[in-house]
């Protein structure tokens, strides 16, 4: 039996990626280095409390996209955010329920960090935290652009000019979600609420939302971009003491639990000018949110995008 292609990466660019390989009759290895899957589409409880703390919903906006939007919709894996007046699509019953979709029939071998990806006798060495590594004939990175550039550089692989250059040009915003459950209920909108300017960039109440039936009030509080990236390392409570004031009408009730969730690489600053990129040569693809766009339907066409490409050069 050949070795498996293997992807780098359990968000949605890598998940689409795997499963478009695999519905052509490509075996495929996902590793994922945490124990969710679906990247920024993530969930997260806090005792009774269940918080989506990343994206909150997503939009269609190209046929492509559109398509899959509407086979999610008629298996029930997503629905339209309750009281919203135009087309926001949410995961049910949360956020990871996309992701854990996706990831069905596939090998996802979750806790499993790689740690460096060489070349080795016209194949890719990936080595892996607490694990035997793996060889394969293939390897696509669908991390964040830094991490991946960093997996290449620990195995000595250099990538061709511009590319370098280009993907080394790519940095993201960080990202601090506090989560907040209330003792009652709160006066957050039911579609969110958006801030143009100060410490806080948006609201969305997951009782509301239908997300956190099993709290009084469950609110996710995304700080801004310059907010987060000034007081990354602070502790939740101090971050509270900072940002509580700002919000304290938008919430109606006193904060019985808080808890807060760290993204160093959330949103890319700047995107590639390609929606992914493949070095048939080095059998290298890269593709996610960097490349297609910084929005869940920006990394799938990303990770689409890709496995066209391979496939392409396969028939």
């Amino acid at each position: 039996m050949s070795e498996p292609f293997v992807i780098v990466g359990a968000g949605i660019a890598g998940l689409i990626l795997a499963r478009e390989l695999r519905a052509r009759g490509r075996e495929v290895v996902v590793l994922e280095k945490s124990r969710g899957l679906g990247g920024r589409l993530a969930t997260k409880r806090v005792d009774a409390a269940v918080f989506d703390s990343g994206a909150q919903y997503f939009t269609a906006q190209t046929p492509r996209f559109a398509a899959l939007v509407e086979e999610w919709s008629g298996r029930g894996v997503v629905r339209p955010w309750p009281g919203t007046s135009h087309r926001r699509w949410i995961a049910h019953p949360s956020m990871n329920a996309l992701g854990k979709h996706l990831a069905q029939e596939l090998d996802v071998r979750r806790e499993a960090k790689a740690t460096s990806v060489r070349r080795e006798q016209g194949a890719w060495r990936i080595e892996i935290e607490n694990a035997a590594p793996m060889v394969a004939p293939g390897l696509a990175l669908t991390a964040p652009v830094p991490q991946s550039l960093a997996l290449l550089k620990a195995g000595g692989v250099a990538l061709p000019d511009p590319l370098a250059g280009e993907l080394a040009a790519l940095n993201y915003h960080p990202c601090l979600a506090l989560l907040l459950i209330l003792e009652g209920p709160s006066l957050v909108p039911a579609d969110g609420l958006a801030w143009s300017a100060g410490p806080v960039r948006w609201l969305a109440d997951n009782t509301r939302k239908g997300v956190s039936p099993g709290a009084a009030a469950a609110v996710t509080v995304h700080l801004s971009p310059a907010f987060a990236a000034e007081h990354y390392h602070l502790p939740a409570e101090e971050l509270a003491a900072l940002v509580l004031p700002e919000i304290k009408a938008y919430l109606g009730s006193p904060v019985a639990q808080l808890a807060l969730h760290r993204w160093r690489y959330s949103e890319p600053m700047t995107t590639h000018p390609q929606s992914c990129v493949w070095l048939a040569d080095l059998q290298l693809g890269l593709a996610g949110d960097a490349f297609g766009g910084p929005r869940v339907e920006g990394a799938t066409l990303s990770g689409l995008d890709l496995a066209g490409m391979m496939l392409r050069r396969d028939d």
